[in-house]
């Protein structure tokens, strides 16, 4: 890791302006995750959050990876407050969940028996404000949170923690070959760039021999179904195969929000192609404790059709 990254500090490396740039960032509405009732944070500071200066327009278009970025970057660090003060309350200050549906690492287990995680150098990549890395820390682990979005790792700082925060592109890791023995990342990243291969890559390079890399994602099939939580979200209105980029853009047509769609055997193809092993995918099912309706996820869709796909990998 580079000097610098440390805690109580935001280590900040600019991104790549290249052809083969990736970023990161969570949209609201179908990333967001559901209240569950438990401890809220009593860390949280009055926010005043900026309204948005225009309202975007959705579209389907290509969008390369430095237009990914750069839009996504902007997003989030406009959109950090409002995130963490809404979700706030199922985030807790250092829970592990993987996705909408509530699974958490507790129970789960895909990075590997709790007690094992002491001492284990893991990587946290689209971190947010770092509750995963939290957990993560509270086991005994020694975790790096990285996120694009200063403003996120902003509010990491905000709630505290003894591990370092680092501000930097996923597909550029400012870490040295073979820092961590672990990698995971909840929603973050991968479903935003446009070369998912180039992140995977950076993730290899910088896992030891046998390191496991684990990442949720909405469910690729969700792309074929209206975001919506009802009745109208069961009906397919899109190709499953369309690949192209859901795009918002303001008046003059500039990319403010991007989000890529990889089919599920695209996801296993670019594991492989970078140079993992899939040993397993999971696709959690609703529970029955979790009545809540967040964005596009619901209990009548969540019981009837996937939301989030979890792949496990391992760097041979």
């Amino acid at each position: 890791m580079r000097e610098g990254a440390h805690p109580g500090r935001i280590a900040a490396y600019p991104a790549q302006e290249t052809s083969h740039e990736a970023g990161q960032a969570r949209k609201a509405c179908s990333v967001a995750r559901p209240r569950r009732a438990g401890r809220k944070s009593t860390t949280r500071e009055p926010i005043i959050q900026e309204p948005e200066p225009f309202e975007p327009e959705a579209t389907r278009r290509d969008a390369g990876a430095t237009e990914s970025s750069r839009a996504n970057r902007g997003w989030w660090d406009r959109n950090a407050d409002e995130y963490q003060t809404e979700h706030g309350t199922f985030l807790g200050d250092d829970r592990f969940v993987w996705g909408p549906e509530g699974l958490d690492e507790v129970e789960a287990e895909l990075l590997g028996p709790p007690e094992d995680l002491k001492g284990r150098d893991v990587l946290e990549i689209g971190a947010g404000a770092a509750q995963c890395s939290r957990w993560l820390a509270a086991q005994g682990a020694r975790p790096v949170a990285l996120d694009l979005s200063h403003r996120q790792l902003q509010h990491a700082l905000r709630i505290g923690g003894s591990f370092p925060l680092v501000c930097a592109d996923a597909g550029a890791l400012p870490f040295a070959d073979g820092s961590f023995d672990l990698a995971c990342s909840a929603y973050g990243a991968l479903p935003f760039v446009a070369d998912p291969r180039l992140v995977l890559r950076e993730l290899r390079r910088v896992l030891r021999p046998g390191g496991r890399f684990v990442f949720s994602v909405t469910h690729p099939i969700r792309w074929a179904f209206p975001d919506e939580p009802g009745p109208e979200g069961l009906s397919v209105a899109a190709s499953y195969f369309d690949r192209t980029p859901y795009v918002e853009q303001d008046d003059e047509g500039r990319a403010v929000y991007v989000e890529h769609h990889r089919t599920l055997g695209d996801r296993v193809r670019d594991i492989v192609a970078a140079g993992f092993r899939l040993v397993d995918l999971v696709e959690p099912e609703w529970p029955a404790w979790n009545t809540a309706e967040w964005g596009g996820w619901s209990p009548l869709r969540g019981n009837l059709i996937p939301g989030t796909a979890i792949f496990v990998c391992v760097r041979d």
